[in-house]
C-alpha cells in the first residue's frame, strides 16, 4: 500500500512564525494546503536552587556558547538573578548570525567579542576548534544534542556544561480528535511530547516528517514510519523535503 496519498493538511510542531518569516507560506499557497503551527514543547527555567547545585562559576570562563535564543534569554536571566555583570573581554560564540544578533539585546556590541557560525553545526564546531584556548561555558537545556559537548571533549577543549532550563511537553489535549495528513517534527522532545499526550498514538495513514539525525532516530525508536526525512542531498531544508513529497503525492 502506497503511503504517498494526497496531502491537504500539515501540522508543523513549532510555534507560529513571526509575521513575514513564514517559510511555509509559499508552499501552502502553491499546493492549496492547510498548514498549522503548534509547539509540542515549551521551556521552563530551573529554579535558583537547581542552578546553584551545579556549582558553575560563570566568571571562571572566557567564552560562552549559544545554540539557541532560549539559551541566550535564560543565561542572562541567571546572570541578572546572581547579580553578575559580564566582563568586557568575555567572548560569545553563536551557532549562527541570527543568534549572534540576538545576543546584542543584552550586551553592548562595541565592548564585546562576537563570533558566529555560518549556519551549520559542522562550521560552528570548527569555529570553536579555531579558538581552542578558550574556556567555554555552554548554557543549555536538560534535553540537548550531544554533538557540541562531545566535540569539545574529543578536541580536549576546556568547557563547562550549564543546564539552566528544561524542555517540557506541552498540553496537546485539544488535538485529540484533530487529524493532519503530515506531522512535522524537529526534535526528540517533540516525539516525547506526542506520546506524553497520546500514549496510544497510532500512525496509520498519517505521514511523518523528521528533521535531523536525532529526531529521525527518535521516530524510528517509537516504531513509526519516517516518510519524509530532511535534510538530504536533494532537499537541504524541511520545506524542500515537504514540497518534493507533495509533488509526488498530489500528482494528478
Amino acid at each position: 500500500m502506497t503511503r504517498e496519498n494526497k496531502v491537504k493538511s500539515i501540522l508543523i510542531t513549532q510555534p507560529p512564525p513571526e509575521p513575514g518569516k513564514n517559510v511555509y507560506e509559499e508552499l501552502a499557497k502553491k499546493h492549496k494546503l492547510k498548514i498549522d503551527f503548534r509547539s509540542f514543547i515549551h521551556i521552563e527555567p530551573l529554579i535558583a536552587k537547581e542552578i546553584r547545585k551545579q556549582r558553575v562559576n560563570i566568571l571562571e570562563h572566557t567564552a560562552v556558547i549559544f545554540n539557541s535564543r532560549n539559551a541566550v534569554d535564560n543565561f542572562f536571566k541567571v546572570c541578572e538573578s546572581q547579580k553578575i555583570e559580564m566582563p568586557a573581554d568575555m567572548k560569545y560564540f553563536s551557532l549562527n548570525e541570527g543568534i549572534s544578533n540576538y545576543v546584542q539585546k543584552y550586551i553592548v556590541l562595541r565592548k564585546r567579542k562576537m563570533f558566529s557560525g555560518k549556519g551549520t553545526e559542522k562550521d560552528f564546531l570548527q569555529l570553536c576548534k579555531a579558538h581552542s584556548k578558550e574556556k567555554y561555558l555552554f548554557p543549555c537545556s536538560d534535553i540537548r544534542k550531544p554533538s557540541i559537548p562531545d566535540f569539545l571533549t574529543a578536541q580536549k577543549i576546556a568547557y563547562s556544561e550549564f543546564i539552566i532550563y528544561r524542555t517540557v511537553s506541552s498540553d496537546l489535549s485539544d488535538l485529540a480528535d484533530v487529524f493532519y495528513d503530515i506531522l512535522v517534527f524537529f526534535s526528540p522532545a517533540d516525539i516525547k511530547s506526542l506520546y506524553d499526550n497520546f500514549s496510544d498514538f497510532k500512525q496509520n495513514l498519517t505521514r511523518i516528517a523528521g528533521f535531523g539525525d536525532s529526531t529521525q532516530k527518535a521516530i524510528l525508536e517509537h516504531e513509526l514510519i519516517l516518510d519524509i526525512p530532511a535534510p538530504t542531498p536533494d532537499a537541504p531544508s524541511m520545506v524542500a523535503a515537504l514540497e518534493a513529497y507533495i509533488k509526488r503525492a498530489n500528482a494528478g
